[in-house]
């Protein structure tokens, strides 16, 4: 009963979530893609160091970002990139999501020009250095922009940002996002935070970026309440797009995350609760409701004991450990259970399919093989709900 009012109760937000979006009144759109107005926050996902990718590579990056909920894809420049490496990286990421709009993260002019000359729907970042290169081509062009100030986080922040918006909107650039600039802990998030806070009081209708991911990266923390966290700040801050990236594996599934955090948000202010009770959640490792713990009586229990004896299988051993199928998509990965001698590679994303598998095909003869393999195998299975890493034999916390 609790399992299908919880589905209810998810498919009811989501029904809610789809009139919410259908209703806003977007300041603008871009590729078809509402902004402002009241519509969802949006998930801006960087391609971190795209012109560095191969064509694959960010094929399944963006498969993946896709997947996970992102509605723009960000196009990363690494260092020294030339516009060639631009212009073929923008192309390519075309080609996988023509429907997707694409924005470009660099502050060179040469490389902007270069990503406007090949239709990106979005430029980061603009400021007064190169607005008065590029701002006529944004303009000409339609094209969306995010305008950064030129000295975040000291007291002259929104002086410059709003300096800086003037100086956009006089170039004729018509769809403007405000970036003031989020820093990340330690660098002055609270400072930071509050030139947010001052914007929002002095302009009610630009919308806003917030840059996620500057904090994520850099601390040393699970990511889904610091993404959940944020998302929340951000939202009362009446922000419009949520910026981040999957750089390193602890950021991995922030994508996602902000997704989820996002609708939560959206759906917490149209019934004006907080963001729980909401129909979506964020509880990875935690629970709302623990179910009762069972109470017997300390009469007659066995005291369980490790066997530390150990025969092999004669029918064998396996190899078990996280694999990425070739032609899968990014988050596509698998539990794999490879057997010696046989060689037969056995693939699923559970613990039970592989378990089933290998008895079907008799690949096992004793119990305490059936056993160990069942261990390992939920780890592993663990392991890939969890965005861990799996090694056999070793424990997953």
């Amino acid at each position: 009963a609790d399992v299908f009012l919880a589905e209810q109760r998810k498919e009811n937000a989501k029904q809610q979530l789809d009139e919410l979006e259908r209703g806003a009144k977007e300041t603008f759109s871009v590729k078809g893609v509402k902004i402002g107005g009241g519509s969802r926050m949006k998930v801006c996902a960087e391609l971190v160091d795209a012109t560095l990718m191969t064509e694959d590579e960010i094929r399944r990056m963006i498969e993946h970002y896709l997947k996970s909920g992102a509605d723009i894809l960000d196009i990363g420049v690494h260092i020294g990139a030339q516009p060639d490496e631009v212009e073929k990286t923008v192309e390519t990421a075309l080609s996988f999501a023509p429907d997707v709009p694409i924005s470009i993260d660099t502050l060179d002019v040469d490389l902007i020009r270069t990503g406007i000359e090949n239709s990106v729907d979005m430029v980061l970042s603009l400021n007064k250095d190169n607005i008065p290169e590029v701002g006529d081509a944004i303009a000409k062009n339609d094209i969306a922009a995010v305008v950064i100030p030129d000295s975040a986080g000291t007291d002259e922040t929104n002086e410059s940002l709003a300096a800086n918006l003037k100086m956009a909107e006089e170039q004729g650039i018509k769809r403007i996002i405000a970036d003031p600039v989020l820093n990340s802990i330690g660098y002055g998030i609270a400072e930071s935070l509050y030139n947010y806070y001052l914007f929002r009081l002095q302009d009610r209708s630009t919308p806003l970026f917030f840059g996620v991911g500057n904090v994520t990266e850099l601390m040393d923390a699970d990511s889904v309440g610091i993404n959940a966290t944020l998302a929340g700040i951000a939202s009362e801050l009446s922000a419009d797009i949520l910026f981040t990236l999957e750089c390193s594996a602890k950021t991995r599934g922030s994508v996602r995350e902000l997704r989820v955090a996002s609708e939560m948000m959206m759906l917490s202010k149209a019934r004006k609760s907080a963001p729980k009770d909401v129909g979506f959640n964020l509880l990875m490792l935690k629970e709302k409701r623990s179910k009762p713990v069972m109470r017997i009586r300390d009469e007659g229990l066995i005291v369980a004991k490790r066997n530390e004896k150990w025969q092999l299988d004669p029918k064998g051993c396996f190899r078990i450990g996280i694999c990425d199928v070739d032609g899968d998509g990014w988050s596509e990965k698998k539990i794999f259970a490879k057997h010696s001698p046989t060689g037969k590679q056995i693939t699923g994303r559970s613990a039970q399919e592989i378990m089933d598998t290998i008895l079907r095909l008799n690949l096992v003869s004793r119990l305490e093989h059936v056993s160990y393999l069942s261990v390992e195998l939920t780890k592993a299975e663990l392991a890939l709900r969890l965005n861990r890493s799996y090694e056999q034999d070793e424990t997953l916390f």
